[in-house]
């Protein structure tokens, strides 16, 4: 499929496709018989990919730890340790994060109460 079609089927620009594909999280393939464009196909693979990228880009990873996610996921068979330890860290950083929004809230309700005191 085109770039097109791929943007059509995850939802994601034609920009944002091409700058995955700059990175080398992606890859279209041209057809070398075809000298008049340069035109890149893609195949169901990469639609996996980008699904990836788009999930762990919505729980918080970085680029370049999704790169390493993909290239765990579909190029290597030994990297489970990797990889799993990736996933543990970003646990890890979500429950920080939980935390200190926690302390934040309870902050800004302090905050709210002697507000709502102040104004009876």
């Amino acid at each position: 499929m085109l770039v097109n079609e791929l943007s059509k089927r995850t939802g994601l620009s034609i920009h944002t496709i091409r700058y995955y594909e700059n990175l080398g999280m992606i890859k279209g393939v041209t057809d070398e018989n075809v000298t008049s464009n340069n035109y890149k196909h893609y195949d169901a693979n990469t639609i996996e990919r980008l699904e990836i990228i788009i999930e762990a880009r919505e729980v918080g990873f970085t680029l370049a730890e999704i790169k390493k996610i993909l290239i765990s996921w579909f190029e290597t068979t030994d990297s489970k340790p990797e990889t799993l330890e990736l996933f543990q860290a970003k646990i890890k950083e979500i429950d920080d994060k939980m935390k200190y929004f926690k302390q934040t809230k309870s902050l800004l309700e302090k905050v709210c109460e002697k507000i709502q005191s102040n104004n009876d």
